[in-house]
């Protein structure tokens, strides 16, 4: 078949893994720019983002997903669970992600769900600018294959970008011919609003991840264009008054450097000038809340 005569190919692939394997650096590799908000610290991922690779003859639908981890002890842990759980329906293709040499339980809970799936996976091993003794890759290699039918193994580090290619090709062969699912334009399928949100929690995760693991999150009151200005205004939500005082800062520092950099990005992504107003506000309980997690955008 010539090249004129390739058939147009479409597909949805699930990101999947255990918190903090890099799916969501991976995610905004492969579509070019930033759709996900990446940090070193685990579950920064909590809600299921869709991103789109476009290609001449092809698109790859990437749908980035929260880390799987065993221990649910509150409902936002089981959210979590539940959200990268259901992201699994109807792909066309898995990337399993794990961390260089790594495997803990959480990977074990994240291959169990990927296999009742029953769609091809491509096992993806990040991160292996860490791996000093690259003689050790083989064997763990070896180990892991034995878990699980792999269509292929692409070893890999996302934050450089290395291996993109060799990724790119593996998931091109198990997209099914199809139509164009989405417009040339879009990347993904979250408003401006959900990504200004994320923006600001980033800066948060990044501040103070290891203070406030879950305890905070964050929404957007107002976001609206003023001339060649965005103005956006955003509530953090926390569970008690001495996490409030920790994101305020002494003098209010802590929260005005998080205003800062949360600004910045923002700015990348709208193109212009943004005001950016942060409040902090407490709501006690509301990450083991069912209802006041929906409430807040943690939608089923």
């Amino acid at each position: 078949m010539s090249q004129e005569e390739k058939p147009y190919r479409a597909g949805f692939i699930a990101l999947i893994g255990r918190p903090n394997v890099g799916k969501s650096t991976l995610l905004n590799q492969m579509v070019g720019e930033k759709v996900a908000i990446v940090s070193r610290k685990p579950q920064t991922t909590r809600h299921r983002i869709i991103a789109i690779r476009h290609l001449p003859d092809a698109q790859l639908i990437f749908v980035d997903t929260p880390g799987m981890h065993a221990r649910t002890p509150r409902e936002m842990n089981r959210y979590l669970n539940r959200t990268a759980s259901s992201a699994l329906a109807d792909v066309d293709a898995i990337i399993f992600m794990v961390d260089g040499l790594q495997w803990t339980a959480d990977d074990d809970l994240a291959l169990s769900k990927a296999r009742q799936a029953k769609v091809p996976m491509v096992l993806v091993i990040n991160k292996i600018d860490r791996i000093t003794d690259k003689s050790l890759l083989l064997p763990h290699i070896e180990k892991l294959t034995a878990k699980a039918d792999f269509a292929e193994v692409v070893p890999m580090s996302a934050r450089r970008g290395t291996q993109l290619e060799e990724l790119e090709a593996a998931l091109l062969e198990l997209m099914p011919e199809s139509p164009q699912l989405f417009p040339d334009e879009q990347l993904t399928d979250r408003s401006d609003r959900f990504r200004a949100a994320e923006l600001v929690r980033e800066q948060l995760t990044r501040a103070l991840g290891q203070e406030l693991p879950y305890a905070s999150t964050v929404e957007i009151e107002a976001l609206e264009p003023d001339g060649e200005l965005m103005r956006v205004s955003a509530l953090i939500w926390v569970e008690r008054p001495g996490q409030k005082a920790i994101i305020i800062g002494k003098k209010g520092q802590t929260l005005k450097q998080i205003g800062k950099d949360a600004r910045l990005q923002m700015e990348r992504l709208f193109g212009r000038q943004v005001y950016l107003r942060l409040w902090v506000k407490v709501r006690e309980g509301w990450s083991d809340d069912r209802r006041a997690l929906q409430s807040l955008g943690y939608e089923e």
